[in-house]
């Protein structure tokens, strides 16, 4: 475990990078083997698009883990946090961790992107993909990642995890969010089975469908006992998924200027969900 932990501590921003290109290429490799939906979703518009959204996210990230350097070294020198008021195996806090991470930062974050209105106006952009596949999963408005990255610290706050915990837990996401957002046709028991612990690529589909009540649901990214515990959780049929929202312009869903735009343009044509 100590020899994770210090592989973790020395992680560097271009090892993340080299983690996303592994994860977008094994998604893409599998989606074009077992695809849930054929037709447009390997488009080079659509990716493209998607990519530009990725490139302003790395960005984000790089500033964000510079200002936090600080955040880790207080937490260190001032013991700060829940994992410094317990006495636990290491294995147990780096759990523990994980789980409170993903409850905070993905789970409440992306709650909070819901159901509040400005919040949930620059989330449009991400919810008005058409065709659903791995590069979706960090087609996120730059201001839309920043509301995340605040949760991201806040959980770090709380926890008083040191940096090794917050980069495995950063490297897990990473790939769980390529994961669910495939456009790949897991068997249906196996979905299922996997969707009791895991958000299984069905689960996070339904959370994309154009219309409430589902894309007022699975709002988890690792672990779906989140959405289990507070009520938020559907499973259905696949067939019935449509991508999009009822509120933007599908024709414009691989429009960059569009996109970037959207959360200003929208005139308040806005659904908040509850």
């Amino acid at each position: 475990m100590e020899v994770l932990i210090s592989f973790f501590d020395d992680l560097q921003s271009w090892h993340k990078l080299v983690w996303i290109v592994v994860c977008l290429s094994a998604a893409f490799g599998i989606e074009s083997i077992m695809p849930l939906f054929k037709g447009g979703f390997r488009s080079w518009k659509h990716t493209k698009t998607n990519l530009v959204f990725l490139a302003t996210l790395i960005l984000i990230n790089v500033i964000f883990g510079i200002i936090t350097v600080g955040l880790f070294q207080w937490i260190d020198e001032a013991g700060w946090g829940l994992l410094n008021m317990i006495e636990i195996p290491l294995a147990a806090e780096l759990l523990l961790t994980i789980l409170a991470f993903d409850l905070i930062s993905q789970y409440i974050a992306h709650l909070m992107v819901h159901r509040v209105k400005f919040l949930w106006r620059i989330h449009l952009v991400h919810h008005s993909d058409t065709h659903v596949d791995a590069t979706t999963g960090t087609r996120l408005h730059p201001l839309d990642f920043i509301s995340r990255e605040t949760f991201a610290v806040l959980a770090v706050f709380i926890m008083g995890a040191p940096l090794a915990f917050y980069m495995l837990y950063r490297i897990l996401t990473i790939a769980f969010t390529y994961f669910n957002h495939s456009n790949i046709a897991l068997p249906l028991k196996v979905d299922k089975a996997i969707s009791w612990i895991i958000i299984s690529p069905n689960t996070h589909k339904f959370h994309h469908h154009f219309e409430e009540p589902w894309t007022d649901r699975n709002f988890g990214n690792i672990f779906s006992i989140w959405d289990r515990i507070f009520g938020t959780f559907a499973y259905g049929d696949v067939a019935d998924i449509k991508y999009g929202l009822d509120v933007t312009d599908d024709a414009k869903s691989d429009d960059l200027a569009y996109q970037m735009m959207l959360p200003i343009r929208n005139n308040g044509r806005v659904k908040i969900n509850h």
